[in-house]
């Protein structure tokens, strides 16, 4: 997981990463491994990922992670 600074503080940092992090734990990680993929993960956040609510945040790796799985059958 990589979260550049993009002039945020730590703080910010911190709460992008865990909340990044959460969202692979409980739905990208168990999607990939049920669709029988077995792939490295790297989440890389974008200066919009600081302003975005979560629920978005988990929508939008959603709708990632269902194309993937989605073209891999």
């Amino acid at each position: 997981m990589v979260v550049p600074k993009h002039r945020h503080r730590i703080v910010e940092r911190n709460q992008v990463k865990r909340r990044l992090r959460e969202i692979g734990r409980m739905e990208l990680l168990p999607a990939l491994r049920d669709a029988g993929l077995a792939r490295d993960v790297l989440l890389r956040a974008r200066p919009e990922a600081y302003g975005v609510a979560y629920v978005d945040l988990r929508d939008e790796l959603g709708a990632w992670v269902e194309g993937v799985c989605s073209r891999a059958r």
